[in-house]
């Protein structure tokens, strides 16, 4: 069954995310229905553009199939979840990489993987109903599809903040952070579409159609103090004795993330600081075969997407109890 639908037209390739059902969720299917016309567009020289959008009303794309990953680690297959994961990456870099002009258009969830596949490329076009999020943690896992390079070249320690919580931005903050280049209001979605895919010079539709946005709406100095430093603990302290809404909510998120998950996604995003992106994949790879098969993993994602009780047990409980041993091993290479 095909998951994207593909076109070429006066010289603008087209991908529109199809599986609205499971608001396109990634499966490996769906990725390499993405990566073969992208890695065939890249060296025709009569493709100058290529623009993604959804057929799905309410996600560009919510993430990864995590459920059939799930599945597969339950199984104790970690052969067929590297792969799914390394082919993920590749088509990341590839769109990192690409030679020619890559547009995202989100009027809706991009969710993990999501970004990974917009994130990357040259133009994220977003409108007022875009939410951009790195949940991972709450499942166990960590933000990976490159997260750890661009979560970490945010501003300050926002990125730290995000990945840690979870936390959601919508609309014009998706662009304010720097996780999208352009802002359109839903009303002119269409038309500025309509525009890209008909070969219009992208400066003339940028001119017509996008909008300027106000400065983050978060406390981005509180942010950078709290999120600071390469201890989770210390960052849980800190939390707790911080004021306002922004603070409570982060904490209500923070307590319900794995300690183990969150311990890892701190020391990624601290290296990814210093790396390229194809050495953060290339890491990220070897820490998605690993942790996918941690007990953490298989109950955050059967708390939150297969018996949906949102009570999942962490082993550890606490960020305190997370053995520097324990993380030490899930950053060990892979042999492979």
């Amino acid at each position: 069954m095909t998951t994207v639908r593909v076109s070429l037209d006066q010289g603008v390739g087209r991908l529109v995310l199809d599986r609205p059902h499971a608001l396109n969720a990634l499966d490996l299917g769906m990725i390499r229905e993405l990566a073969e016309p992208l890695a065939a567009w890249a060296s025709d020289a009569s493709v100058r553009r290529v623009v993604v959008t959804s057929s799905s009303p309410k996600a560009f794309c919510a993430g990864g199939d995590i459920r059939a990953i799930r599945e597969h680690a339950v199984n104790g297959e970690s052969g067929l979840v590297r792969q799914y994961f390394a082919e993920e990456y590749a088509l990341n870099q590839l769109i990192a990489e690409y030679p020619k002009e890559y547009v995202a258009v989100i009027d809706g969830y991009a969710l993990g993987g999501g970004l990974g596949i917009s994130v990357h490329g040259s133009e994220r076009i977003v409108t007022e109903h875009a939410v951009a999020a790195m949940p991972e943690t709450a499942i166990g896992f960590f933000p990976d599809i490159g997260a750890s390079f661009f979560l970490s070249r945010l501003q300050g320690e926002l990125g730290t903040y995000l990945g840690l919580t979870g936390a959601r931005l919508s609309g014009s903050d998706v662009v304010a952070a720097g996780l999208a280049t352009r802002f359109v209001p839903r009303a002119r979605l269409a038309d500025a579409t309509s525009a890209l895919t008909s070969g219009v010079d992208s400066d003339s539709v940028w001119g017509t159609y996008t909008e300027e946005v106000p400065a983050l709406a978060l406390p981005l100095e509180r942010i950078d103090a709290v999120f600071s430093g390469h201890d989770v603990v210390g960052v849980l302290g800190r939390i707790e004795e911080e004021p306002g809404d922004w603070a409570g909510a982060a904490r209500t998120a923070l307590a319900a993330c794995s300690p183990t998950s969150l311990a890892v996604t701190l020391r990624l995003l601290r290296e990814g600081a210093g790396s390229d992106l194809a050495t953060c994949l290339a890491r990220e790879l070897d820490l998605a075969t690993r942790l996918t098969a941690t007990a953490d993993f298989i109950e955050g994602v059967r708390a939150a997407l297969v018996d949906k009780d949102r009570s999942p047990a962490w082993k550890p409980q606490n960020a305190a109890d997370v053995a520097q041993d324990t993380i030490e091993a899930l950053f060990r290479p892979c042999d492979t």
